[in-house]
């Protein structure tokens, strides 16, 4: 893989680029947000590793701006020691695709990593799915409900269009799991907190929750798609 490591602390760096080259990865360095941020978007990356408390530009900022304004869906793994559920919302809700917490083992980056650009690499290009005001085009990757853009990260929008393949069908937490993070499962709460992503959103755009939790079963849309 080619990966971009964004990251201000020299050690943290020198030891996640060493131990990447010695893997066999080509790996590059930014050592601030600006640098980072033109660097991820003027040249082609399997993934980004990507330091939240940067100089310059924050993580956070930066990967809003690779996603909404330079229109990039470089699979991103956002590395911080800040570990708390709403830390981890407002990463996933910028744009990140996985969070990994400090202090880490280099073996686990290596390997999200590797399930990321799996998984990126693999995406295919399925009809436009609709459901009642719902709506994802799988070449755009957007999502609109009544005609207004859904602000999504790539997680949150991968699990919407995993419920609108089959609208009227529970989906278990295993089927979205599997469906979102492929053989590498997230922890227990990542699911619920991807989920409340996607709910806010709806909200931000002014229509109403169309997630149903079947309680004991799973997840599916509401039977009109536009409740």
């Amino acid at each position: 893989m080619r990966i971009l490591v964004i990251e201000d602390e020299a050690a943290i760096a020198a030891n996640v680029c060493d131990f990447l080259e010695s893997r066999g990865h080509v790996v590059d360095a930014a050592a601030d947000g600006v640098t980072g941020l033109h660097l991820a978007v003027t040249q082609d990356f399997d993934a980004v590793v990507l330091d939240v408390n940067l100089p310059r530009i924050d993580g956070l900022a930066l990967c809003r701006r690779l996603r909404e304004d330079a229109g990039r869906d470089t699979p991103v793994l956002m590395l911080t020691a800040r570990d708390t559920l709403e830390d981890k919302l407002e990463g996933f809700e910028a744009g990140a695709d996985d969070y990994l917490a400090k202090p880490f083992e280099l073996r686990e980056l290596e390997a999200r990593l590797a399930a990321l650009h799996k998984r990126s690499a693999g995406r295919g290009a399925p009809r436009e799915l609709r459901h009642g005001a719902i709506a994802f085009n799988p070449t755009t990757l957007g999502a609109t409900v009544g005609g207004v853009a859904l602000k999504l990260p790539p997680k949150a929008l991968r699990l919407l269009e995993t419920l609108l393949t089959q609208p009227e069908r529970v989906f278990s937490r295993a089927d979205l799991e599997t469906a979102v993070w492929g053989d590498s499962l997230p922890t227990s709460e990542t699911l619920r907190s991807h989920m409340h992503v996607l709910r806010r959103a709806f909200a931000a755009a002014g229509a109403p929750d169309p997630v149903e939790n079947v309680h004991g079963l799973g997840y599916r849309l509401a039977a009109d798609g536009d409740r």
